[in-house]
């Protein structure tokens, strides 16, 4: 996976002009893009958002949507449906496992010094409205958007 170059300070920059920074890293052979946060969690004191498998566009808005919906006092729980986020789909959000922080973070470790912090992930449905934990997804939506918890699964009980 190839992580856009962007310097250090840039992202110093946005954490003390926003609140945070978007790091934007390209697909690359089977790997999908994947954008996620770095300082909501000192800015807001909030875990960080990484959405997977979404153009850069798309996945700037979703993690903007995140930040101002935080500042507007909105709670998100991992394993809960939220209809109100995305117009037309209900994602959740799910905590990152820490092991996969080293293969997705690179730039969030280099900011925290450390692994010692909080990531979510959106998950979002294909357009049909299959989740990538539902068992007739497809193997292709499934490889580009892996769901980064501890054992692959949602918290989400039906």
């Amino acid at each position: 996976m190839t992580m856009t170059n962007e310097p250090e300070p840039l992202v110093l920059k946005n954490i003390e002009k926003y609140g945070f920074h978007i790091n934007q890293v390209m697909a690359e052979g089977e790997f999908p893009p994947f954008s996620y946060s770095v300082g909501i969690d000192t800015s807001f004191q909030k875990p960080n958002l990484c959405v997977i498998g979404l153009k850069e566009p798309i996945a700037m808005f979703v993690i903007n949507e995140y930040v101002i919906l935080l500042k507007e006092g909105k709670q998100f729980e991992t394993g809960k449906l939220y209809s109100d986020f995305l117009e037309n789909h209900d994602i959740c959000f799910e905590n990152v496992s820490e092991k996969y922080y080293e293969d997705y973070f690179g730039r969030a470790i280099w900011h925290y010094n450390s692994l010692q912090f909080k990531m979510l992930q959106l998950v979002y449905p294909t357009t049909s409205g299959i989740y990538p934990w539902t068992p007739n997804a497809p193997k292709d939506f499934l490889e580009w958007q892996p769901v980064l918890t501890h054992d692959g699964k949602t918290t989400i009980t039906t």
